[in-house]
Order: C-alpha cells, then sequence, then structure tokens
C-alpha cells in the first residue's frame, strides 16, 4: 500500500532533479507559482546534485517531502540506489520521468537495450513502497526548439536517419503540468502516464510548422541512412558505443512507433496535449531560431 502525501506547505520541500533541464526547470517554475516550497537539484545548482557523486544525494534529499526525478540514463541504473536513500530519508512521494516504450521489448530497435535504465528505475518507485507516479513521454518538441535537433533547423539542414517515420511530440509544459499535478495532487498514486502530442508528424512536417511559426524560410530535411549517421557523430567525437545508444534511440521515430497517440495528458490534467503548431508559436516568441 503507498503512503498517502498532502502537497500543503507543510509537507514541503518538493526536491526537482535536473532543476536546470528542459523538463526539471519547468517543474521548478510551476511549483514555485503555486507557493510549493521547491529546491532546484543540479550540478551547478543552489542545491549541488550529481548523480555520479552519491555524496551529494543526502544532503539535497533531506526533509524533502516529494521528488521528481530525472533520471541518468546510463548503466548500471543509479536510481535504485538513490530511491533507497529517499526512503531512508522520510520522502513520502516519488514522481519518476521514464520513456515511452521502456516497457515494449524491441522498441529501440535492439533486444541488447530492452529492461534498461528507466525500467529498472520504474520497478524501483513500485517497489519503494512509498506514494509513486511514472511519466513515460515521448520525443519532446522542444528538441527542435532548444535541444538536439535545434543546430540543423537553424542551419537550414536537419540530418536524420528517421525516413518518413512519424511521431506525436510531446511538450514538455504538458510534461511538467502532469508532473506538477502529481507531486501536489490527490489521483495520481499508482499511475503510469503515457505522454504524447495531439498528432503525428514526420519530420518535414515538423519542419513546416517551424517554419509557419517563424515566417521564415523552411530548413530542408535529409534522410540519411543509419550507418552513415553513426559515422558522423563518431567523427564528430562520440564514442562508438554512445552513437550506437543515439542512433537506436532514433529507431522508434523511423518506424513510427513514437506516432500512436497517448492520452496521460488528458488522464492527469482533464485537457487535450498541446499541439506542436502552439509549442512553435511559443518558441519563435522567445526569439529560439533567432
Amino acid at each position: 500500500m503507498t503512503q498517502t502525501y498532502d502537497a500543503s506547505p507543510a509537507q514541503s520541500p518538493v526536491l526537482v532533479l535536473g532543476g536546470t533541464g528542459k523538463t526539471g526547470r519547468r517543474v521548478v517554475a510551476r511549483l514555485r507559482e503555486l507557493g510549493v516550497e521547491t529546491r532546484a537539484a543540479s550540478r551547478s545548482g543552489q542545491t549541488p546534485f550529481d548523480w555520479e557523486s552519491p555524496a551529494t544525494w543526502a544532503p539535497a534529499l533531506e526533509g524533502a517531502a516529494a521528488v521528481y526525478i530525472v533520471p541518468l540514463d546510463t548503466e548500471p541504473s543509479p536510481t535504485p540506489a538513490f530511491v533507497e536513500q529517499a526512503v531512508a530519508a522520510g520522502v513520502r512521494r516519488l514522481v519518476l520521468l521514464s520513456a515511452r516504450g521502456v516497457d515494449v521489448p524491441g522498441y529501440f530497435g535492439d533486444s541488447a537495450l530492452d529492461g534498461g535504465p528507466h525500467l529498472r528505475g520504474e520497478e524501483a518507485v513500485r517497489s519503494s513502497g512509498l506514494a509513486w507516479t511514472i511519466l513515460r513521454p515521448g520525443w519532446f518538441a522542444q528538441n527542435f526548439s532548444e535541444g538536439v535537433f535545434l543546430d540543423g533547423v537553424r542551419a537550414g539542414e536537419l540530418a536524420l536517419p528517421v525516413g518518413d517515420g512519424r511521431a506525436a511530440y510531446v511538450d514538455t509544459e504538458d510534461i511538467a503540468a502532469v508532473a506538477v499535478a502529481a507531486l501536489t495532487e490527490d489521483g495520481h498514486d499508482g499511475q503510469v502516464y503515457e505522454l504524447s502530442g495531439p498528432r503525428a508528424l514526420g519530420v518535414a512536417d515538423v519542419l513546416d510548422e517551424i517554419a509557419k511559426a517563424t515566417g521564415g524560410a523552411r530548413a530542408s530535411y535529409a534522410p540519411v541512412e543509419e550507418a552513415a549517421f553513426r559515422d558522423g557523430l563518431v567523427a564528430q567525437g562520440m564514442s562508438e558505443v554512445e552513437a550506437g545508444l543515439w542512433t537506436a534511440a532514433l529507431d522508434p521515430i523511423r518506424t513510427s512507433r513514437e506516432a500512436p497517440l497517448k492520452d496521460g495528458v488528458r488522464r492527469a490534467l482533464g485537457r487535450p496535449a498541446r499541439d506542436v503548431a502552439d509549442v512553435f508559436q511559443d518558441a519563435a516568441a522567445e526569439g529560439a531560431w533567432g
């Protein structure tokens, strides 16, 4: 049986790992808008936290009532050990950022990636005895405006090994909103929220939406073979292992495994997920593409 959690100020603070990252900083902002005492934890933040330095975990956890966990996606996963420390520290609620498809064999196109660190993190929070909620978002819409695809869009050509594959890119603001609801409201205990946007798009379609939002020229999409893409990453200084993992991570887009729409945003928030057109309008207003 999970424990109950009261998000009143007396039950603060909430510890947010990755407090300066894409979802973490948005979770921090929303919590603070609600008046919830919040610790934004990162390697260089006000609350020091480093997944690779376990000595930083206990000070960050001290007195925390709830934790938003943005895990380190490495082997072996440090999440189970962190969850053990959270339980020992008296934390009462965990909200874990996982990933879409982690429980689907072959989702990433390579059986060697089945049962990876995200799934072990899920198993750890489920068995913790604490109140828990798991978020499984697909690819972020913001990867085109502030993430890994941004440089290609700005340069006018985005080269990816995803063919005509489609994905229902999810707004990181929606992810943050669901996380905050799970951290501060009743009714989310034991829930796994699969999160996607409201429509599936190919990369060329996404670039069309960015052009509409900016009123500028459309960046071109250049499909490339997986081997060439992987070799290009290695030539840029990435290790063979990292390049292989990064290429495999794109496989769910290439195969359109990311295309089916999920209802997690509506189930958690009672409203539809935001469309990429709205996401990109906001990003254009903030000067994302110059």
